[in-house]
C-alpha cells in the first residue's frame, strides 16, 4: 500500500509539474506574441489558440493542485495550514485575475476580424495588454519560489 501511494504521489507529482511548465510556455508564447510591431490578423488568431490553451491549462492544475492537496502522500494537513502554499494560491490568483482583461480583450479581437477581416487591434492597447502580461508573468515566477519553500515545510505552523 505505501508503494501504491508513493507512485501515485509521484504521478500527482509529475502532471502537475508538466501542467506548470505548461502554464509557463503558453504565457511567454503569449507575451511574445504581444507586441504592436507583430500584430497581425495570424498572430492575433495564434493569440486565441494560445489563450483557449492557458484557459485550459489553468482549469488542469487547479483540478491536479487539489486532487495533490487531498489524495497526495503529504496530506491536506501539510498544505492546508501552510502560510507558504497560502501565499502560492494567492499568486496564482494574482496572475488569474490579471489575465481575465487580456482574455476578454483577445476574443473582442477575433470577433471584430470575423465581421472584418482588416482589423488590427491598436498599436495603445496591444503595449497595454503586454504590460498586463508582464505583470502575470513576474508574479508567475512567484510560483514556484513559494512551492519550493513549501516542499521544504516553510510555512507550516510556527515554521
Amino acid at each position: 500500500h505505501r508503494r501504491s501511494t508513493s507512485m501515485t504521489d509521484l504521478a500527482l507529482a509529475i502532471v502537475h509539474h508538466l501542467i506548470v511548465f505548461g502554464l509557463a510556455a503558453v504565457l511567454a508564447a503569449e507575451l511574445a506574441l504581444m507586441r504592436p510591431a507583430a500584430m497581425s490578423p495570424q498572430t492575433v488568431k495564434l493569440l486565441g489558440r494560445f489563450d483557449a490553451a492557458y484557459g485550459m491549462l489553468a482549469l488542469a492544475i487547479l483540478a491536479a493542485g487539489a486532487i495533490r492537496v487531498w489524495y497526495g502522500a503529504k496530506g491536506a494537513d501539510f498544505y492546508l495550514h501552510n502560510h507558504a502554499f497560502w501565499a502560492k494560491i494567492a499568486a496564482f490568483a494574482v496572475v488569474g485575475l490579471h489575465s481575465i482583461k487580456p482574455t476578454m480583450r483577445i476574443a473582442a479581437w477575433q470577433k471584430s476580424m470575423k465581421a472584418d477581416a482588416a482589423f488590427m487591434p491598436s498599436l495603445d492597447e496591444v503595449g497595454k495588454l503586454r504590460k498586463t502580461l508582464l505583470i502575470e508573468i513576474h508574479v508567475f515566477a512567484l510560483i514556484p519560489i513559494f512551492a519550493a519553500m513549501m516542499a521544504r515545510g516553510v510555512g507550516h505552523g510556527a515554521g
